[in-house]
């Protein structure tokens, strides 16, 4: 689900940018067409910020993710090996 997530919102500039050159209005971006538009300096490297912050996110919460896994998946090796050293209970 995150490097879904991930992809999507890698995604998102790219949609826009091919809705804005069929002549849409880039998904809000642009209501009334690029020749009409009236975009401020900033409103590029507000959204590319925004992009980037949300795909650092993502890939920390993914890393997290992975590090908890492999946690679980070494917790539940120690707990099989202590048992097949036991021998039955």
């Amino acid at each position: 689900m995150l490097l879904i997530a991930v992809v999507l919102v890698s995604v998102v500039p790219l949609l826009v940018l091919l809705d804005l050159a069929e002549g849409g209005g880039g998904y809000g971006m642009c209501p009334e067409g690029l020749q009409a538009c009236e975009i401020p300096y900033t409103a590029w490297l507000e959204l590319a910020a925004g992009l980037v912050l949300v795909i650092f996110a993502l890939i920390a919460l993914l890393r997290l993710t992975m590090k908890v896994v492999r946690r679980e998946e070494r917790r539940l090796q120690v707990i099989d090996s202590a048992g097949s050293f036991n021998g039955p209970a």
